[in-house]
């Protein structure tokens, strides 16, 4: 779609900011392009199929300053973010950046090479591999290391190795205690209504360019290429645990709980290289991301962040992460994670000082000030997670959703308000009339309110949809944080044009493979529609032949209940089959084929009846 142009508000508001923070402080672009080697150009990666699955190209309007249609610190985050290519961190050590969200890095060894995090998909992970021999020659792959459990620090493993070389014994895969057990279940539990929500965050159907999609902060935006995973062959689970590979010694420190829930800091002595993960990245990240996720804890992000400095701080020369460019040198490696240590801590413990004087989270969001140093630091600003909606994710991680006001205890559902207070302003005209005066003074959070109450109250009401997509537009023009911005847009787009859906998947079937037991009866669980299903008196025994298991399944006043125990006889159905039958079974294969039958087979075609798939095509901007 066409947006509509900047008003001078946003004009204005852009160019203001551009007086309160120090351009002038151009360092960060010498540090992004310090030890650059080669790129591929153009940086145009395709799949088998000849589909573009990563187009760097896309980025290059980023240059020169920034547009009236983008926040100028967004532009500029964005114009480092969008630099790719092989990058020399010090001798032995190289990170590939720009070639999808994420870094991918390569640790020299005696006779080859560590990899770490290779990115989303494999596609952009093979050609930065590729990338890297040609500058360092062939070295074989003999490890590759886990950061996290996010999908952009593993999902691409099959362009680096493959499952036969990893059971072969000739690469290992390093990984935090509990890597696959949590990046799984991320997919499983809410990962319809994520990945619908991602769409919005990364600005998936955007165009890009000055009034589209520029960026997400923490890197441009995610590859769209062949997903997988492998089980780690080495799990990591205790501070100060070190580990060799091919002569190269590794020091670890755990950070659970933190940017993800399985996640680890490492060392490298002979570089005198740290490596933080995605716990110490050029902005503020994320306490709770736009697509939905469970709180994250800043009060031990900013904990295991002073436990680095302790630890490796004296000794290091130079620290590196998953995401952005490196930082050299003592005195600026213990300012940007004091800095990095002291925004987390600073947002924790001032939301628990306000909260305890009654503020709400809302109203914290509105009021906090960060320390100058830390408001002015170019590390710390908020491309990816924000001031705003962090401070109230750690009200909601400490008092929930309730705010404690009585009027919100029970309040109406959007559509029902929506209806009760376009009827007591006086009509839905009347809404738009006072939206389009909101809208004329820059008053846009005011003219966003009404005009989501008028859309929710008579979805095909021209005038109040066209609006309030220029009124979206206007507060994306304005977002210093990238992914406010694709929200913004998003919605505009889906005003305009209608329902994208979910343009992105991260179900691949190597991921779907790895579900437990546990994890694939939790998945029918949380599809049983409950109201269809109260009548049914369901007892199943599952035995799994591949993996010498066996469990007990009910459906019992709609909860699906399971616990591993022997069959018995007095089961209504008993099947025998391999997970990956089951696995087939839940994506729709009722026949008997693979499966072994004691009893009535219509009991599990009844209970697949009574389960209900999530919508990845819910809607967000509109009722």
């Amino acid at each position: 779609m066409t947006f509509s142009d900047p008003t001078d508000a946003i004009v204005a508001a852009n160019r203001g900011l551009r007086e309160s923070l120090p351009f002038d402080d151009d360092a960060d672009f010498a540090l992004a392009d310090r030890g650059f080697l080669g790129t591929i150009d153009p940086l145009v990666i395709r799949n088998d199929d000849g589909d573009v699955v990563w187009d760097a190209e896309s980025y290059n309007f980023l240059t020169g300053e920034a547009p009236d249609t983008v926040n100028p610190s967004l532009w500029r985050q964005s114009t480092l973010a969008a630099k790719h290519g092989l990058y020399e961190v010090v001798e032995g050590v190289y990170q590939v950046r720009g070639f999808d969200l994420s870094n991918i890095s390569f640790i020299e060894t005696d006779n080859g090479v560590i990899v770490i995090d290779p990115l989303i998909s494999a596609e952009p992970a093979a050609a930065a591999l590729k990338l890297y021999r040609e500058h360092r020659g062939d070295r074989p792959v003999k490890a590759v290391i886990f950061t996290h459990s996010h999908i952009d620090h593993f999902g691409g493993i099959f362009g680096i190795t493959s499952q036969e070389e990893v059971d072969s014994g000739a690469v290992e895969i390093i990984a935090p205690e509990g890597f696959v057990e949590h990046s799984v279940a991320e997919n499983v539990y809410a990962g319809t209504a994520m990945g619908r929500r991602a769409g919005y965050m990364y600005g998936a159907k955007l165009a890009r360019g000055p009034k589209g999609q520029v960026g997400a902060g923490l890197g441009q935006t995610t590859s769209t290429g062949w997903i997988g995973i492998i089980v780690p062959t080495k799990d990591i689970s205790t501070t100060g645990e070190t580990y060799t590979v091919d002569g190269v010694e590794i020091e670890f420190q755990m950070a659970p709980g933190t940017e993800a829930p399985a996640e680890m800091h490492f060392y490298f002595p002979k570089y005198r290289a740290l490596c933080m993960a995605e716990n110490a990245t050029h902005n503020l990240h994320n306490l709770l991301t736009l697509r939905g996720a469970l709180v994250r804890d800043p009060h031990v992000w900013s904990r295991y962040l002073t436990e680095a400095i302790h630890t490796f701080g004296d000794r290091t020369d130079v620290v590196f992460a998953s995401h952005h460019w490196p930082t050299w040198g003592a005195d600026e490696i213990h300012t940007f994670l004091s800095t990095q240590r002291d925004l987390y801590g600073y947002l924790h413990d001032q939301v628990l000082r306000m909260l305890n004087r009654g503020m709400t989270g809302t109203e914290i969001a509105e009021a906090i000030e960060l320390p100058p140093a830390i408001e002015n630091a170019w590390n710390a600003r908020g491309y990816y997670g924000s001031v705003s909606h962090n401070v109230k994710a750690i009200y909601q991680r400490y008092m929930g959703w309730f705010d404690g006001n009585p009027a919100n205890l029970w309040a109406h559902t959007p559509s029902e308000l929506a209806t009760r207070y376009v009827s007591a302003i006086g009509g839905i005209d009347r809404v738009v009339e006072i939206a389009q005066a909101a809208y004329d003074t820059g008053d846009y959070r005011w003219a966003a309110t009404l005009l989501s109450h008028a859309v929710f109250t008579d979805t095909s009401h021209a005038s109040a949809r066209a609006l309030y997509a220029d009124t979206l537009t206007q507060l994306g023009y304005g977002s210093e944080n990238g992914t406010w911005r694709n929200f913004f847009l998003s919605g505009a787009t889906e005003l305009t044009e209608g329902n994208f859906g979910t343009p992105t998947k991260t179900d691949a079937p190597s991921i779907v493979a790895q579900l437990s037991p546990e994890q694939l009866f939790d998945a029918f669980a949380i599809q049983v529609d409950g109201p269809r299903a109260w009548h049914l008196d369901l007892a199943t025994d599952v035995t799994f032949s591949d993996l010498g298991r066996s469990f007990r399944v009910t459906l019992r006043n709609g909860v699906l209940v399971y616990a591993e125990r022997e069959p018995v006889d007095d089961a209504q159905l008993h099947i025998t089959l391999t997970k990956a039958r089951l696995l087939a079974v839940a994506g729709g294969d009722v026949s008997q084929d693979g499966i072994d039958v004691t009893g009535d087979f219509g009991v599990l075609e009844t209970l697949l009846s009574v389960l209900q798939p999530g919508d990845p095509d819910f809607e967000i901007v509109l009722p």
